[in-house]
């Protein structure tokens, strides 16, 4: 049987100490319960680290941009070469995966990553994935690397996304652990601190808003530790941190390709009508937009919201902008059809 796949996302925080050098301890402990995942799913790692990695040979390094970015470059190959120090013993090989957020938004060149994956799998040596920062363009980047792992998740339509965090989980007001979010609305989204690590870019609303959308294409996500003994082990059987749920819905490939990896260049507001259409599954018609937010071209994938600020969906436009106007009073044209409008 082909095995289902797993992507499983290491924070900057979760692998480093306090002074920012890489956890030896952390990665042996990553490979060693890899190495028994491996029997049984198909993996993806997702490793931040390369900038804390690297940043101590920068003298006076101060986390500009460009201080990032050359940080990144010496500290990828030295974060590679540390993951595959503690993986050897297991018989496991490794691949460097640099991605940039154009390999998301353009379909043709994500089948590509996809097809090379499916190779790696074959001869049983798992994808090391991080962003490409040394060429990422800073408009085009990845918020960070939950977003992604995310994309890598559902592009390939995976079971389920694990990330690894610096806490044993969503804390509750008291600090206990919540071990299960049947929905992450704004209630869940307010337990997040709002305070980041020294060493990382994200933060527990970032790996919330992420896992929302996971669950959005029916993906279960579970946020832990490390430091829980067996974390990893116990994460992929929701053992241990908080196990957010998958929604029902199914959503096809392309679908979900749509929804998180394509570039959003747009945005409209809605009126309660055409809100109402759309989760009927009918077309977004003229009639129903009250503003256009953000210009977009035809063929562009735009952000819909209602009056109080939602976002209701995402959709591919069939119509640029300044069409709009000519078209704007005849009543069945159509923004977007509803087979290119994906509700979140």
């Amino acid at each position: 049987m082909k095995k289902p796949i797993v992507v499983i996302k290491f924070g900057s925080a979760s692998i480093t100490t306090k002074d920012g050098e890489v956890d030896e301890r952390i990665v042996l402990e990553i490979a060693r319960q890899t190495a028994q995942l491996q029997q049984h799913y198909n993996i993806v790692l997702v490793s931040s680290g390369a900038v804390a990695a690297g940043k101590k040979y920068l003298p006076n390094y101060a986390g500009t941009l460009s201080e990032r970015k050359a940080a990144a470059a010496i500290g990828n190959p030295l974060l590679l070469q540390t993951y595959s120090t503690y993986f050897r013993p297991f018989k496991i090989a490794l691949a460097q995966s640099l991605c940039e957020r154009q390999h998301f938004a353009n379909r043709d060149q994500f089948l590509q990553l996809k097809s090379t994956y499916e190779e790696l799998w074959k001869n049983n040596i798992i994808p090391v994935a991080n962003e490409n920062d040394v060429v990422s363009n800073n408009e085009l980047k990845f918020s960070d690397n939950d977003e992604l792992a995310t994309l890598i998740a559902v592009g390939f339509g995976v079971e389920q996304i694990l990330f690894s965090t610096s806490v044993p989980g969503v804390l509750d007001a008291k600090g206990k652990v919540i071990p299960e979010l049947k929905v992450i609305d704004k209630a869940a989204l307010s337990l997040a601190r709002k305070d980041k690590s020294s060493v990382g870019l994200g933060g527990m609303t970032s790996k919330l808003n992420f896992a929302r959308l996971a669950n959005q294409m029916g993906i279960r996500a579970v946020i832990f530790s490390m430091q829980t003994e067996n974390g990893l082990l116990k994460a992929i059987k929701g053992e241990t941190g908080t196990v957010c749920l998958p929604e029902t819905k199914k959503v096809s490939s392309r679908n979900k390709w749509l929804a998180s990896g394509s570039l959003i260049k747009g945005k409209v507001i809605v009126d309660q009508g055409a809100v109402e259409a759309l989760l009927n599954r009918k077309s977004l018609l003229l009639v129903g937009v009250k503003q256009i937010v953000q210009a977009f071209e035809q063929g562009e994938v735009f952000h819909i919201f209602d009056d109080a600020g939602n976002t209701i969906a995402v959709a591919k436009s069939k119509l640029d902008t300044a069409s709009l106007q000519e078209e704007g009073n005849k009543k069945n044209v159509a923004l977007a059809h509803a087979d290119d409008i994906v509700l979140l």
